[in-house]
């Protein structure tokens, strides 16, 4: 399993780059998507980059979906969404910490798969 981190300045592009990642990334979204406070998304991106944002995000989320993290980076490579999504990797310091916040954020409300289980 892999998480996937989104960041964007609305909504709407949460909303479409979610529906990207089933429809032509082809993963497959495990649970529910959850919120993540933005300020924080955009810390773990710049620890990530290793330099400072040009733009800070409004919208912060973070998915689990059934494949593996290469398969994952992989597939997301190929999509072009209107959010920022970043694969992240056990290779990542914060991976673990992350991992577990997962559990205790809240569920963003607004998306439901259209895949059917």
């Amino acid at each position: 399993m892999a998480l996937i981190l989104i960041r964007s300045d609305n909504q709407k592009k949460i909303l479409n780059a979610l529906a990207d990642l089933e429809r032509h990334a082809k993963l497959h979204i495990k649970g529910k998507p959850k919120k993540l406070p933005p300020k924080l998304a955009d810390e773990v991106l710049e620890r990530i980059l290793k330099q400072k944002l040009r733009t800070k995000s409004k919208w912060a989320v973070m998915v689990q979906v059934e494949e593996d993290i290469t398969q994952s980076i992989m597939q997301v490579k190929k999509i072009h969404p209107p959010a920022h999504l970043i694969v992240l990797s056990n290779e990542y310091e914060d991976y673990s910490h992350l991992k577990i916040t997962f559990k205790n954020l809240p569920p963003f409300k607004g998306y439901y798969s259209l895949k059917s289980k």
